[in-house]
């Protein structure tokens, strides 16, 4: 769960205002106008509201480790010494140095290069710059694709390309492997102090049935979730987190949204690219 923001709520509101504007260009643009966008967006808003917690958040050695560890964890039970990992907006990359330990090549994917200049090199882990659209990577190259906090942040006339390169990367029997807010438990962007709506920069958040749903007409199956961070591949215990959800989602918003945020902070879940017949 998100700490309570130290900032007065002029500082939160002002941060809530930009972001907004901001957000509702790019959910205006064009496919060719948000690879612009892409370029400037961020930057415009950290000029703009130089107390964002991105700029002020000082994480510790520690918290680093812990969150290396958490992120590894999901993805461990699908790495082997033969294995391609991609990992989508890997940011400063640290995750993907720590995952190229355990397999034989790692890619980063992202718009930006957000590595620190004192990182030494990689010899297996790659980073490749790219528009948010062309990749020139081969089909069937990665055995396990990754991304984290990061589906939210997609436009909406996003999503399903971004589904369709992944299951272009993936050898048959490949693994997706994400994490992204729940919307039950959300909004998880500044939007929440200001009402239900998503306003900012998490233009969708949604429930795990929706995702397994999605996941589905992209040829993926079985689909597993995670519980406290553990894989979850028993066919009851998924089943069963399935129903509990679709009741819960049966309920009033106030309800879904005060039990979501016990239950439900995240969908995070692994799913198959199935095997060609």
């Amino acid at each position: 769960m998100a700490k309570p923001d130290p900032r007065p709520l002029d500082r939160i509101r002002h941060h809530y205002e930009v972001e907004r504007e901001l957000a509702a260009r790019l959910r205006a643009s064009t496919k060719d106008g948000r690879t612009a966008l892409f370029k400037t967006l961020y930057t415009e808003l950290f000029d703009r509201v130089p107390d964002h917690p991105r700029l002020t958040r000082r994480a510790t050695p520690e918290d680093s480790r812990k969150a290396i560890a958490n992120q590894l964890r999901l993805i461990s039970p699908f790495l082997s010494p033969e294995a391609t990992l991609v990992e989508f907006a890997p940011g400063d990359c640290r995750l993907s140095r720590a995952a190229a330990e355990r397999c034989a090549r790692v890619i980063g994917i992202d718009i930006s290069d957000q590595r620190s200049p004192e990182d030494s090199p990689v010899e297996n882990f790659d980073l490749i710059v790219y528009d948010g659209y062309h990749l020139d990577l081969p089909e069937e190259c990665a055995d396990v694709a990754f991304s984290y906090q990061f589906l939210e942040h997609l436009h909406p006339d996003d999503v399903e390309p971004h589904f369709g390169m992944v299951h272009r990367l993936l050898k048959p029997g490949g693994v997706y492997v994400f994490d992204t807010p729940h919307r039950y438990s959300g909004p998880h962007d500044i939007s929440r102090y200001f009402g239900p709506g998503l306003d900012c920069f998490h233009f969708q958040e949604w429930t795990r049935n929706q995702m397994r749903r999605l996941l589905r007409e992209f040829d993926f199956g079985p689909v597993w979730v995670y519980r406290g961070g553990r894989l979850q591949r028993s066919p009851l215990v998924n089943a069963a987190d399935s129903f509990t959800e679709a009741v819960l989602g049966t309920f009033p918003r106030a309800m879904q949204k005060r039990l979501g945020g016990r239950l439900y902070q995240s969908v995070c879940l692994a799913a198959r690219k199935m095997k060609q017949p």
